[in-house]
């Protein structure tokens, strides 16, 4: 049973009556509606409305958009809600993950990197007070995995890097922060932990590999210590945990085994009954393959609230899985216990926030609330605090290299790396996401201190652009990069090697001889940067010096020139994961 006069709800008894009388004033489709969470298509006010009164939603997510025009839709989707519903961003790393104009602070990476508790406390609090002003009430947030896995490119740069304790403190002091904005909870994930696979759930299944033992002192350390804490509610992960399922349930078999957010005895009777976790729990997106690979979609619905989570994060077409959720609470699948005790949790943590006691006009704040607390100054400042805290030293093999002058190294060559390109890079291409071009903005900020820098430009490139203007390229152009070494040095006294590799690998093109692979470690000086995912060492072992930065934003980039000009010990952050990626050869 849920005790709503315990942690995280605190209710009074005249909200727990609110609850209860709530419940039992429900249509079977305005019970079964409140288990989802939909992700809106549209800011068309008919579209809003049609949401809210035909399919009596619980939650609302939505995609990048201005604040103004979010906080306009959140106005529409509150009007049209019988209860008040939550409204979740993906808020990690910042404002701007409530909207396209609010303030990036840090990821968790980033933050994990400067070793500042205070720092996760200023992302908590900075990023969703920004959230807040736009009329959201819910974080998917914090990032609470762990990365014990260099090739997990999934939670790579958004966890608070791979030692438990440190995840457990940052992840704690986020929450805090949260907390201190009246109304505002907080999903932590992705519950049972992320961090070990290399594979993304997205795409493929996600298993967590530690037995009893290893998961309670890591993962359940880090759970439990938010929990105590008064933490909302956790997102379920997408994740197998074999070695845990199997010691609650000793007769399950291989082919029987689920991620968690389709397990009971993963949701059930580790979170809830071991854990002592009372609030309420989300799926996360029910499309990706770590879910949907199990079982037909009519079966998974119901399966994921019988297993314990409260609440089903989108629909795939609206109709059918309404319906399929109503058919399988009609016919008893859903039973009636179940379904109560998730409403409770639902109905619970909207009483704790207060939405309840809000007139439908002040669920969302007023216009004017969002342009005083979008791109706060304090805001801007916090980030780039963080950025001149973070950048780490991660490699430095030839002591003589830094400092950097113009006077030591003038003709600077800029390598840009980029990572290939998948589906999801393509759509926030198109989307006009990923901002401006970071080997220009170093470029430019070296020049600006009296260097003389240039961007390599591949023999890729060059037969691109000949295409392009409509020219036959020369495919020998390619292999000419085999030229004589002294011809290569010639031109420069430095390179810079920049890895702008947000997911997944380098994509080196076709370089042989070229410049994109820093082949020349003992011909000309190179430092290696990672700018995005912080594990380059792994395609670039044979770099001397390497830099993690953590991201390209303006702040970032001002504070690694200075340090680059400084020398050594100008550099402060701590390497939060192991960034020579356990491999022998990344440490020579």
């Amino acid at each position: 049973m849920v005790d709503l006069r315990q942690n995280p709800y605190f209710l009074s008894e005249e909200d727990i009556k609110w609850v209860e009388e709530t419940i039992d004033g429900m249509s079977a489709e305005e019970k079964v509606g409140q288990l989802f969470f939909q992700l809106t298509a549209s800011h068309d006010e008919e579209y809003l409305k049609e949401l809210m009164e035909k399919y009596h939603l619980g939650g609302c997510r939505y995609n990048p958009a201005p604040g103004k025009a979010i906080q306009e839709q959140n106005r529409k989707l509150q009007k049209y809600a019988k209860v008040p519903l939550f409204i979740a961003c993906n808020t990690e790393a910042g404002g701007d993950g409530a909207c396209a104009d609010g303030t990036m602070i840090g990821s968790g990476v980033k933050i994990a990197a400067t070793d500042k508790e205070e720092y996760a406390f200023a992302l908590g609090k900075m990023a969703n007070e920004e959230a807040a002003a736009i009329g959201c009430n819910m974080a998917f947030a914090p990032v609470s995995d762990i990365l014990y896995n260099w090739e997990n490119t999934e939670v790579v740069s958004r966890a608070f890097g791979g030692d438990a304790e440190r995840v457990a403190r940052m992840s704690a002091a986020y929450l805090e922060g949260a907390h201190t904005i009246d109304g505002f909870a907080c999903a932590a994930k992705h519950f049972p932990g992320n961090g070990q696979d290399f594979r993304d759930a997205h795409l493929s299944n996600n298993v967590n590999y530690f037995d009893v033992e290893e998961w309670d002192k890591t993962y359940g350390m880090v759970y439990k210590t938010l929990i105590d804490k008064g933490l909302d509610a956790i997102m379920g992960g997408h994740i197998m945990l074999p070695e845990y399922a199997k010691a609650i349930n000793p007769d399950l078999k291989d082919e029987d085994m689920m991620p968690a957010t389709l397990s009971h005895e993963i949701m059930t009777v580790l979170l809830r009954e071991k854990l002592g976790f009372n609030g309420m729990v989300v799926t996360d997106a029910s499309h990706m393959v770590a879910m949907t690979d199990r079982m037909s979609r009519k079966e998974m619905l119901p399966k994921s609230i019988n297993s314990g989570c409260d609440m089903f994060l989108f629909f795939n077409d609206p109709d059918e899985d309404f319906n399929t959720m109503l058919d399988a609470y009609k016919n008893g699948l859903i039973g009636e216990e179940r379904m109560r005790e998730a409403l409770t949790r639902i109905l619970g943590l909207k009483a704790h926030l207060g939405l309840h006691k809000k007139a439908k006009e002040d669920l969302v704040p007023k216009p004017e609330t969002a342009d005083a607390v979008l791109g706060k100054e304090e805001h801007k400042e916090m980030q780039k605090t963080i950025s001149n805290d973070c950048i780490t030293l991660v490699k430095y093999k030839d002591k003589d290299v830094l400092p950097l002058t113009p006077e030591r190294y003038k003709r600077i060559m800029i390598v840009h790396v980029k990572g290939a390109e998948n589906g999801m890079s393509a759509l926030m291409k198109l989307m006009g996401a990923g901002g401006g071009n970071p080997a220009e903005a170093l470029k430019q900020r070296l020049c600006d201190k009296g260097f003389d820098a240039f961007i390599y430009e591949s023999p890729l490139d060059q037969m691109k652009k000949k295409i392009e203007a409509g020219e036959k390229p020369d495919v020998n152009l390619y292999f000419a990069g085999k030229n004589a070494i002294a011809d290569f040095v010639k031109d420069m006294d430095l390179v810079i090697t920049l890895c702008d590799v947000s997911g997944g690998r380098p994509s080196f093109g076709l370089s042989k001889g070229g410049g994109e692979i820093p082949w020349y470690v003992f011909e000309v000086p190179v430092v290696a940067i990672g700018c995005g995912q912080p594990t380059m060492l792994a395609d670039i072992p044979q770099v001397r010096t390497y830099i993690n930065t953590y991201d390209s934003k303006d702040t970032t980039f001002d504070a690694l020139v200075e340090d680059l000009m400084e020398g050594e010990d100008a550099f402060k952050g701590i390497d939060p994961i192991d960034s020579f990626c356990g491999l022998f050869d990344a440490r020579l």
